[in-house]
């Protein structure tokens, strides 16, 4: 194999790359990147769960493939000069050269290299990067964690008529985005759940750009294409939350309040609250403002905020982080939270405009003194 190829080029494809790539295997392949030279040069990362692809434009002298370390190789690119860089092979040693700079290095038989999932074509949609992109952000946050039920440690996609909603939960709160779609090819709607892990992948991936991003959706699989690049991840299996009966839409509590705002006043009084120091937020909804007052074992806080709404005095606890989360996520610049008692959840959506976000909190229980 010998093939040479700009160096930004190269270095942006094993950033890329090394992403699906496993830090500790007991399989060397899998700490690699899989190199292929043909018409152009194709460079695959693989950790089993997920697996990236992406394709560079290269000048091919004598096609073929090797497996090189991730870390090693991605090291040695990204401190060489700007120029071309050129790799050679010999049996498994691998010669790269770029200006007066030139490395010899082991690589790994790519017969060891598993091959990428092939995902079975079932129904696809395509939508601007930069709105899958924006979608994935805002909900990414509320992906659970938990592995005693692995379903919810993905996010549901809906693709229907109006377009694609994703659904994130974790027991705590829930995230919800909706957009319309270019265009969406197959069943007239389907949903499957991708992992969270994968997401923030694709995330990176995207750009901010109205070029088009494709989903395709397999059996056991699912595949994103963004430009050259392609991701493949296993579907994940399982009865995600009913989330439309979860979600209490008849709250007679109506408050609206500028975004940047509250999460000002929240930040502030959160400054008291650590790791050591946990105290829920006790809020207070009044006649057109907001009173957010916490206290630990060593120290108090207080500040408020004016709102449009009367909440009736209504006082109900929040964990201080998962409201911050949903209000830096929520895309909008002024946002109406409806809620209905002390015990039940906050929801927050656009205060004008198409609802095309949805958060819902789950309050905390206030012991008398906090």
């Amino acid at each position: 194999m010998k093939f040479s190829c700009e160096k930004a080029l190269l270095q942006s494809a094993i950033s890329t790359t090394s992403r699906a790539v496993s830090p500790k295997s007991s399989i060397p392949a899998l700490m690699g990147i899989l190199l292929e030279a043909g018409n152009d040069l194709r460079l695959t990362g693989y950790n089993l769960e997920t697996g990236i692809r992406t394709t560079v434009p290269a000048e091919v002298t004598s096609p073929g493939s090797l497996v090189l370390e991730a870390r090693l190789f991605g090291d040695i690119i990204r401190k060489l000069p700007d120029d071309m860089v050129s790799v050679s092979t010999d049996g498994l040693t691998v010669h790269i050269e770029c200006g007066m700079s030139s490395f010899n290095i082991q690589g790994i038989d790519p017969e060891e290299f598993p091959e990428l999932p092939s995902v079975e074509y079932q129904n696809s949609v395509s939508l601007p990067q930069s709105t899958l992109r924006s979608m994935i952000s805002q909900t990414l946050f509320a992906v659970s964690t938990n592995e005693s039920r692995p379903i919810h440690t993905g996010s549901l996609f809906e693709v229907e008529d109006t377009g694609l909603t994703i659904v994130s939960v974790d027991g705590y709160r829930l995230a919800l985005r909706h957009e319309a779609v270019e265009k969406k090819e197959g069943a007239a709607s389907f949903s499957f759940v991708v992992p969270g892990a994968a997401l923030s992948e694709v995330e990176k991936i995207c750009s901010d750009t109205d070029e088009a991003a494709e989903i395709i959706l397999g059996a056991r699989h699912i595949m994103f294409k963004v430009d050259s690049t392609v991701l493949v991840a296993r579907r994940l299996e399982g009865e995600f939350l009913s989330y439309r009966q979860a979600i209490p839409r008849s709250n007679p509590i109506k408050i609206e309040g500028d975004t940047k705002t509250l999460l000002a006043v929240i930040d502030r009084v959160s400054l008291i609250i650590s790791d050591k120091l946990k105290s829920p937020l006790r809020c207070v909804f009044g006649k057109d403002e907001l009173r957010i007052t916490t206290k630990t074992a060593v120290s108090d806080a207080a500040d408020q905020c004016a709102v449009d709404g009367d909440g009736g005095g209504l006082e109900i606890g929040f964990n201080n982080r998962f409201l911050m989360d949903a209000l830096k996520a929520a895309p909008a610049d002024r946002v109406r939270l409806e809620l209905s008692t002390g015990v039940s959840p906050c929801v927050i959506l656009p205060a004008e405009g198409e609802e095309n976000f949805l958060y819902m909190v789950l309050p905390v229980r206030l012991k008398a003194g906090e």
